[in-house]
């Protein structure tokens, strides 16, 4: 296993086929500041363009929380031109969690509240564990989810539900937010992590050309009328058709054994 630091607050691990996204701040519960959003997206810059990398997980290395949101110490000190030059920097952690052409998984325990919910929910799929509590609490002062929030839970739970929830601010632990469909998958306390890794390795048993199509077809059909979103399956399928990873694939299938992707 291999390290990459990214700035002070992020730490890239590689486990072969799979990079660990550590969040790394844990004297402040990895609360988002502008150094660390700019690690974040420095760090999703680099993974984008790492074709060894199959499968993100996203983890935190503090005990109690996951990610709680922005930081809003740092905050309080920003004028309003100050405020202003940060949000490019810190739309680009999220964008760049959410841009990443690979599956992403979010191992979630603790507090995971406002910006920390919101680079989960950037994420696939979110693993999580019976301590976490999750929210957007963003309204309770006085701005928004800005870092995806207002679109990303909706496209989980439904508009009435997001509404409801981003409205009132509320915190769910973590059965409810599992039964709301808030998280994917509730393992037991302290086995987030390891869960999130050992789902990342299957998913990097496959082809890498493969995977980063299928997601591209997941994420650019959604939402898109069924005769459209079709179309935009073909042009992916048409994009790992002709691939070195399809003919190994069927060479692999026919010759019963694993396949050893080329990944192109």
């Amino acid at each position: 296993m291999s390290e990459e630091r990214f700035g002070e607050f992020v730490l890239v691990r590689r486990h072969e086929y799979v990079a660990e996204l550590v969040l790394d701040r844990p004297k402040a519960m990895n609360a988002v500041s502008t150094d660390m959003a700019r690690s974040i997206a420095g760090a999703c810059t680099a993974l984008a363009a790492d074709r060894d990398a199959r499968v993100v997980v996203l983890t935190s290395s503090h005990e109690r929380a996951f990610c709680v949101g922005a930081d809003l110490k740092e905050r309080n000190s920003f004028s309003d031109a100050d405020l202003v030059r940060q949000r490019p920097v810190a739309r680009g952690a999220y964008t760049g969690v959410l841009e990443l052409p690979m599956p992403t998984i979010a191992a979630v325990h603790g507090f995971a509240l406002g910006g920390g919910f919101e680079l989960a929910l950037s994420c696939d799929v979110i693993v999580a564990d019976p301590t976490a509590v999750v929210g957007l609490p963003e309204v309770s002062v006085g701005v928004i989810p800005g870092g995806g929030g207002t679109q990303l839970l909706p496209r989980r739970v439904g508009a009435a539900r997001a509404a409801e929830l981003i409205f009132t601010a509320r915190r769910l632990e973590a059965g409810e937010a599992r039964e709301l469909g808030l998280v994917d998958h509730l393992v037991e306390e302290g086995r987030d992590r390891e869960e999130a890794l050992g789902l990342a390795a299957r998913m990097a048993a496959n082809s890498p050309i493969g995977l980063r199509a299928a997601k591209r077809a997941l994420r650019l059909g959604h939402g898109l009328d069924l005769r459209a979103g079709l179309e935009v399956e073909d042009a992916a399928w048409r994009s790992v058709a002709f691939s070195a990873d399809r003919a190994e694939g069927v060479a692999a299938f026919n010759e019963k054994r694993a396949p050893r992707w080329p990944g192109e």
